[in-house]
């Protein structure tokens, strides 16, 4: 099972490790603390899923968070 870090850049950097079903709820949530909302966070949650790195790093530099495999 493979674990990844997730980054917050818009709460001081805010870092989880989460699974990867677990991506989307997480983004979403931080999203909701500021009254938004995107249907990119599901987009993101399938790419990490997938191993599509180019677009993982495309949609969360979007959604302003990082994503990595936890070391």
């Amino acid at each position: 099972m493979t674990i990844y870090q997730l980054t917050d850049r818009l709460h001081d950097g805010r870092t989880v490790r989460v699974q990867a079903n677990d991506i989307a709820p997480m983004v979403a949530s931080w999203l909701a603390e500021l009254g938004a909302c995107s249907p990119l966070v599901e987009l993101l949650g399938q790419a990490v899923r997938d191993g599509d790195w180019p677009a993982t790093h495309g949609i969360a530099d979007y959604l302003s968070v990082e994503v990595q495999v936890a070391a």
